[in-house]
């Protein structure tokens, strides 16, 4: 069983499982890369993550009683 690693600029990274699925993949914009090899360029800390999510929205729920 062969593993193959490949990037996507879009998606980040994956591990394929065979190489019929690695060809699929390269097909689709991705690349192979050696994840021993660490490119300098490619690993920028200065660039924050992007959370597009909205917060979930928590109710507080409140019990009535009878007094």
């Amino acid at each position: 069983m062969a593993v193959i690693y490949l990037h996507h600029p879009t998606h980040g990274a994956k591990v394929a499982i065979s190489d019929m699925e690695a060809d699929r993949d390269r097909e689709n914009g991705w690349e192979d890369y050696d994840p021993n090899k660490v490119n300098v360029e490619s690993a920028s800390d200065d660039i924050e993550p992007v959370n597009e999510l909205q917060p979930r929205r928590r109710s507080r729920r409140i019990q009535e009683t009878e007094v």
